[in-house]
């Protein structure tokens, strides 16, 4: 199996350029504006997978920037696609498509209704759609939407999601905590999402899907603040901003049924990794 990666992403990208190994095939992004050149690339490859999550130029999610960035950056590999016939194309992005989860609705799925939360999840789902729309038995699609992946970036060494950050903040006494405490998240390690993504590659859909990448064990961000004061003794202050926050958690049924997942890494064992890796 050869797998192309197109896109930009600093966290999810590496580990999963390291899982394919000699199956790798890296395109970079000066191909994009070449026909020829992508099709190439993408001669010998079973699958493609396109970093769908957020724009490759830096700058806002609101910014209507960023909706074009997602387009300009997707679309000569959902054509190339098109023209091979042939490739299982993934897609991996955000749950920021789904509305916010609520108590009544707490939990995400592939049968969750769809509302992006900001520009830049209206590019998500613009590609999303676009290619769900062209997805054949001969070149099926997986779109795979992840929740809150936590984990140690492989090249820095720093840490990347919120339990990571309260990491960094306990250090200084205090935690920001966003929302008032209530509200719960479902954090899931970048290895659980590696394997999952591994496993559709291996096993592709008969033409389309759409999976939400969770632990399924969502936590209050009340909860998660107690245990790091009790770790660390820092200080936790509510009601900091929570627009940029995924609220609810994945039902995780779906990945049990497709891919036989369950989590191999735990929340306390994420919020261990988060403060080992700062020093706490």
């Amino acid at each position: 199996m050869r797998v192309g990666v197109s896109g930009i992403d600093e966290f999810v990208q590496p580990y999963l350029e390291e899982a394919l190994g000699d199956a790798l095939v890296k395109i970079p992004t000066e191909a994009l504006s070449e026909k020829l050149q992508l099709d190439a690339y993408l001669a010998s490859c079973n699958a493609v997978i396109l970093m769908n999550a957020h724009p490759n130029e830096s700058g806002a999610r609101n910014d209507r920037a960023a909706l074009l960035s997602m387009r300009d950056a997707a679309r000569p590999v959902l054509e190339a696609v098109e023209r091979h016939g042939s490739l299982h194309l993934v897609l991996v992005g955000t749950l920021r498509v789904h509305p916010q989860a609520t108590p009544e609705d707490p939990f995400y799925s592939s049968q969750s209704s769809l509302a992006p939360r900001d520009i830049a999840a209206e590019g998500q789902l613009w590609v999303e759609e676009r290619a769900l729309e062209h997805a054949t038995e001969e070149s099926p699609v997986s779109v795979v939407r992840c929740s809150n992946v936590q984990g140690v970036l492989p090249n820095s060494g720093s840490g990347n999601g919120i339990l990571h950050q309260f990491a960094q903040d306990s250090i200084f006494g205090w935690l920001s905590v966003p929302g008032d405490g209530t509200q719960v998240k479902d954090f899931v390690h970048i290895m659980d999402v590696i394997e999952i993504i591994m496993h559709v590659l291996q096993n592709p859909p008969p033409t389309r899907e759409t999976l939400c990448i969770g632990s399924g064990e969502a936590m209050t961000m009340s909860d998660v603040a107690a245990i790091y004061q009790e770790r660390t003794g820092c200080d936790p202050q509510y009601g900091n901003d929570d627009s940029n926050e995924v609220w609810g958690a994945v039902d995780v049924w779906e990945i049990e049924q497709r891919c036989g997942f369950r989590p191999s890494v735990s929340p306390m064992e994420m919020i261990d990794e988060a403060l080992q890796n700062a020093g706490v």
